[in-house]
């Protein structure tokens, strides 16, 4: 018997054994990102996120305080001779942001009223980078990106805002 007539061009013999296709490296890569996910949730995220930027900001506030809140010459003469500030006079300026400093961190540890603990300590940031260091930007951006993803968000479900009924 003879094997039947083949159309010009085309060959009877049998396709290569299959290797890597694009289609095939996608669903791989799919999977792995599956796995990602899956191992890191918005809830761990987020709780590692409040963490970071709190202890920033945190310690930053420390700086300027003795006690609880008495705030220190140094950080009046901060706020008087380098950082100045527009529309706010020096002493009140050092006072805002040594309470923002100190208060919203704690409240974005806790995870309570965590959009707006980040909302605030991003205006924060902002006038820090448009007034104070604009030449930190790769720093402030990356503060922002934590805040950014806070105040997108939310604060997780190991917070406050979740047992409070909060979004």
């Amino acid at each position: 018997m003879t094997p039947p007539s083949t159309p010009r061009g085309t060959s009877t013999a049998s396709p290569a054994a299959p290797g890597p296709r694009p289609c095939r490296m996608r669903a791989r890569w799919h999977r792995i990102a599956d796995r990602l996910a899956w191992l890191l949730p918005h809830d761990v995220v987020a709780g590692v996120a409040r963490l970071a930027i709190a202890a920033i900001f945190f310690l930053s506030g420390r700086t300027k305080v003795e006690g609880l809140l008495t705030l220190t010459d140094g950080a009046r003469a901060l706020f008087r001779l380098e950082y100045q500030l527009p529309l706010l006079p020096p002493d009140l300026a050092a006072h805002l942001a040594a309470t923002a400093e100190l208060v919203f961190p704690v409240l974005l540890v806790l995870g309570l009223l965590t959009r707006l603990s980040a909302l605030a300590l991003l205006g924060m940031t902002l006038v820090i980078q448009a007034f104070v260091y604009p030449e930190a930007w790769p720093t402030h951006l990356s503060w922002a990106g934590l805040l950014l993803y806070l105040i997108g968000r939310g604060g997780g479900w190991l917070s406050l805002d979740r047992w409070c009924g909060i979004r």
